[in-house]
């Protein structure tokens, strides 16, 4: 892969140590770019901030983790979002109390492209190579990019195991990626220019709103759109299919347990002012009720929102033991954190639906501890032939690469399952192949287990020491 690199040095007052011990933490953590990381060791998650302008508009999350860690000395670190590269970091003493900081950062073809298309700068268009084109939308960057981390990797992996393996009826597949910015008018607007690059089917691994925007955007249109994570249902007609988990299912998996186990009754709903937690908070106040329990209020914020202090305010006002989050990914991060600073933890029990291993990840093992989430997949999961995708995955993308999610891996059932359904119906329209998709409710040797996508079984699993423990499986 072709890479760009970028090299800047930098004197600072203070000694090596005492610089090194500042990464991460703190008030100071902001001499490397805003990074944010709570404990500094090999493979620990970060995220730094990006300025692509002076007023700080345009900045940008990178996410990534520590990959070499050596104390006063050096940290490397390799990032997937919002494109895959390496930022290296060394210091050397400058004389008493100073030290020389040196930044190199790898950015590959892919990061630049990403950078001009940031300032609106259109894509090159790939060659008329004969393939076979598929589309697939994911959150690189926006408030959703913590949830999306893998998204990309496990497209690609899915298209390269189908042409390792001949291809769909004997032509080969290219995978045309884009970034939503976790925008919906950005994802249209995407999903246009992969309709006129001659994708056959476009995979919104993205927001709710994205996935609709891009269904109504490609309406007319022989493109078969596949919603290709976890949403509230709706929308769906023969070219435009949605799979993964539905809300009504993870809280009737959660609601109940939760108060059993805790005694209590009093519920606050936690969301973002769109389409997915209405959808979900509805669902909730009916499932809570039929429980036994009551909402005594709900924040629905704006989606990007990183100051939660009012919200957990009102929280503990509200007199509530039970807090429901349907926040996701940036979101979700800032109001757990905040949640355990502010002491909330330690009087009210919190489920999220939205919660997998890269949003726990950077939630943090002490701010995350004890949440509850229900989804079809984790990582150590239970899934037959589990073992042996993640082997392919860290074979083909190495050992810091992000970790396959519920909110990844069905991207990578989906691409599969299509190219099955049109390698037996090569002539088939969009229409044709949503269909099959939606009767094809079972996998194959190819995929893990044997599973629904439409209407997956869901397994409940608890944040414990920074991992997601699976406890059981949803009746």
């Amino acid at each position: 892969m072709d890479t760009t690199t970028v090299a800047v040095e930098q004197t600072v007052a203070l000694a090596p140590e005492a610089l090194f011990a500042l990464f991460g933490a703190g008030r100071a953590a902001g001499w490397l770019f805003g990074a944010r990381c709570d404990d500094v060791h090999v493979g620990a998650p970060v995220s730094l901030r990006l300025p692509l302008d002076r007023d700080g508009r345009q900045d940008v999350e990178v996410l990534g983790r520590l990959a070499r860690v050596v104390p006063g000395v050096a940290l490397d670190i390799e990032h997937t979002q919002p494109w895959r590269g390496r930022i290296g970091l060394r210091l050397a003493p400058a004389g008493a109390g100073r030290t020389r900081v040196r930044l190199r950062a790898e950015v590959p073809t892919g990061g630049l492209e990403w950078l001009l298309h940031r300032r609106g700068i259109p894509l090159p268009e790939p060659p008329d190579d004969g393939s076979l084109r598929l589309g697939a939308i994911t959150n690189a960057s926006g408030p959703g990019a913590v949830y999306s981390l893998s998204a990309e990797l496990m497209a690609e992996l899915a298209v390269a195991e189908i042409n390792a393996d001949g291809g769909i009826a004997g032509s080969p597949v290219r995978l045309v990626t884009a970034d939503d910015g976790t925008d919906a008018r950005q994802a249209a607007a995407e999903a246009v220019r992969m309709a006129r690059l001659g994708c056959h089917a476009v995979f919104v691994n993205s927001t709710s709103a994205s996935f609709e925007a891009v269904r109504r955007a490609l309406a007319g249109r022989d493109v078969l759109v596949v919603h290709s994570v976890l949403n509230e249902g709706g929308g769906v007609s023969p070219t435009a299919v949605r799979f993964g988990e539905r809300p009504r299912a993870q809280l009737e998996a959660l609601v109940g347990p939760t108060m059993a186990t805790t005694g209590s009754r009093r519920w606050f709903l936690v969301g973002e002012d769109y389409v997915w937690s209405h959808g979900v908070h509805a669902a909730a106040r009916h499932v809570i009720a039929r429980a036994g329990g009551r909402v005594v209020g709900e924040s629905l914020t704006p989606l990007g929102t990183a100051d939660f202090a009012r919200v957990i305010e009102r929280i503990t006002a509200s007199g509530s033991e039970l807090v429901l989050s349907s926040l996701i990914g940036a979101d979700e991060v800032a109001f757990e954190r905040q949640s355990e600073a502010a002491g909330l933890r330690e009087t009210v029990r919190t489920v999220s639906l939205v919660l997998e291993e890269s949003t726990l990840a950077h939630i943090g093992e002490r701010a995350g501890q004890g949440l509850r989430t229900a989804l079809a997949y984790f990582q150590d999961g239970p899934l037959a032939g589990n073992d042996d995708l993640v082997r392919r995955y860290r074979s083909a993308y190495g050992a810091w690469a992000p970790a396959i999610t519920a909110l990844s891996e069905t991207i990578y059932e989906s691409i599969h399952r299509y190219a099955r359904v049109r390698h037996l119906d090569a002539a088939g329209g969009a229409a044709s192949h949503g269909r099959a998709l939606m009767r094809r409710r079972t996998g194959a040797a190819d995929v893990i287990g044997t599973r629904d996508l439409v209407a997956p079984t869901l397994y409940v699993a608890e944040a414990v020491g920074g991992r997601l423990r699976v406890v059981g499986e949803a009746p």
